[in-house]
Order: C-alpha cells, then structure tokens, then sequence
C-alpha cells in the first residue's frame, strides 16, 4: 500500500476568492477513481515543536493499493486539470510518498 501525502504552500497576497478556488480544484482530486481514500485538510492546530511544520497551507493525503494505482492517478484529467489550473496559486510544493511496511 501507498499512502501519497503532498502539502502546498500558497502565493503570498491571495484573496479569500483565490483560496476558495484552489480548494475547490484540490477537492477534485478527491473523485478520481481507484483511490482507497484521500482527505485535505489544513495544518492542525498542535502544540508547537521543532519538529512540526506548519508553514504550508493545505495538505492532500491519499491512499493507493500500489504504485501502478498512484501512477494512474497522476495521469489522470482530473488530476492533469487541477495540476494546470491551479499551479498559479502554489509558491511550492512538497510530495512525500509512503509504502507501508506489511
């Protein structure tokens, strides 16, 4: 199993109209068959440590049986179109992927 975790970190300036966009762009992301699951979700209000992150605005966590079903996904339209009409609303990206140890 892969569990495909991707945080972003948005454009200094955006508007409320702005942000509500790309969340409804990532939220796509969600109906693209053949995942096991996925949420979004934003930093978690958590005790400050040195070890947490939370200078990234929104975190999109999903899960694949394999590495094929996550390749599938990423060719995906839904995914290829949240990729081309939001990536103007990102300052960076960061993937980290997962495969769990049975």
């Amino acid at each position: 199993m892969l569990q495909h975790n991707v945080y972003f970190y948005l454009q200094e300036g955006l508007n409320e109209s702005d942000k509500l966009e790309f969340e409804k762009g990532l939220k796509t992301l969600l109906n693209i068959p053949d995942m096991i699951s996925g949420f979004i979700g934003n930093p978690a209000n958590t005790p400050d440590r040195p070890v947490v992150d939370k200078s990234y605005a929104y975190g999109l966590s999903t899960s694949f049986t394999d590495v094929k079903q996550h390749d599938i996904y990423q060719e995906h339209p839904t995914h290829l179109k949240f990729v081309d009409t939001c990536k103007k609303y990102w300052k960076e990206v960061k993937v980290y992927d997962v495969e769990i140890i049975k």
